[in-house]
């Protein structure tokens, strides 16, 4: 765990209840799927926290987000109301979305959040976009872009590097490397080795390559990276090595990991360990991390409460929200 001495315990014990709101959400959204109340796909983030929190923390309000389908997490660290989040997740009209979007689609354009896209590597492109209008609009906004391992494989992931070097975007790359694309590890998809964030190098983007599951090394990495692009330097590769504790989705059993190797990384789980580090250095007492415990588990109780309390959406809105 990487000190942080410019960080206040207040900003530490956020950081802390952030992540402990994404595992506690995303546990009962397992339990939500199972009880029939979430449909459809469902990716928990489980094991990843230390990433969203840490990055969101260093974003200003008018920076963008962008991310993939396992996007419950980014969208809770970056301010989505939980009881909105969970309202989505149950197809409610109260939802982000209005119940339309789902697991996949939470978006929230208050917060700047554009999205998680449900196809691979099908964000990267759009998250370019973003970063072009900013600059030729003269805004110092940097756009974070979010993607996994599965994604490296797609031309999009080629394309956006390539043109966002060319234009000296004001971009983030933001690979959250959890070794697996869906039931495949890295080493049987990628050629390239574990380093994946040399391979900006072939783009002269620069790149660096850090702990995952620690929430202050993240946060680190991003300040270097943001603050790189939001200069006007141009793109920042980021490859954080992290895992997901859960399947690639609710419906899989998880029957192609090595034991020894879920073992070794749970050890690493991003919240006991930050957990020790605040009492550790005197941040917080065990007290104090208890009351937060059972706030969180309140909260996430309440927006289970709301969400099963909301209306579906009205036939009518089939109607609504259509472009063409």
């Amino acid at each position: 765990m990487q000190l942080q001495e410019r960080l206040s315990k207040t900003e530490l014990v956020s950081f802390y209840r952030k992540m402990l709101l994404i595992r506690r959400f995303e546990e009962r959204c397992a339990e939500m799927y199972m009880l029939g109340k979430i449909r459809g796909f469902l990716h928990l983030y489980i094991g990843e926290e230390a990433i969203a929190v840490g990055c969101m923390s260093v974003l200003r309000p008018e920076d963008y987000v962008v991310t993939h389908y396992r996007d419950h997490g980014h969208a809770l660290a970056r301010g989505m109301d939980p009881k909105v989040a969970m309202a989505e997740l149950f197809g409610k009209a109260t939802g982000c979305s209005r119940g339309k979007g789902g697991s996949m689609h939470l978006f929230d354009a208050r917060l700047n959040f554009m999205g998680g896209y449900a196809i691979v590597g099908g964000q990267l492109p759009v998250a370019v976009g973003l970063a072009l209008a900013s600059q030729l609009q003269g805004q110092p906004r940097v756009t974070v872009c979010f993607f996994g391992d599965g994604a490296l494989n797609q031309g999009e992931f080629h394309e956006a590097l390539n043109l966002a070097s060319l234009w000296k975007l004001p971009i983030v790359f933001f690979l959250e490397n959890n070794l697996y694309g869906m039931g495949s590890h890295i080493d049987r998809t990628y050629a390239g080795g574990r380093d994946v964030f040399k391979a900006a190098d072939h783009y002269r983007i620069p790149a660096y390559q850090t702990d995952g599951m620690d929430v202050l090394a993240v946060r680190e990495a991003t300040l270097r990276a943001v603050e790189h692009a939001r200069q006007g330097k141009g793109p920042y590769f980021l490859e954080a090595l992290t895992y997901r504790f859960r399947g690639h989705s609710m419906a899989d059993p998880v029957e192609y990991r090595d034991k020894a190797e879920e073992e070794a990384w749970k050890a690493r789980d991003p919240l006991p360990a930050f957990q020790r580090y605040l009492l550790e250095n005197a941040s917080a007492t065990l007290e104090e991390l208890s009351h937060i415990e059972q706030e969180v588990e309140e909260g996430v109780e309440e927006a289970i409460r709301f969400a099963d309390a909301s209306p579906e959406p009205p036939p009518q809105a089939l109607y609504e929200d259509i472009y063409a």
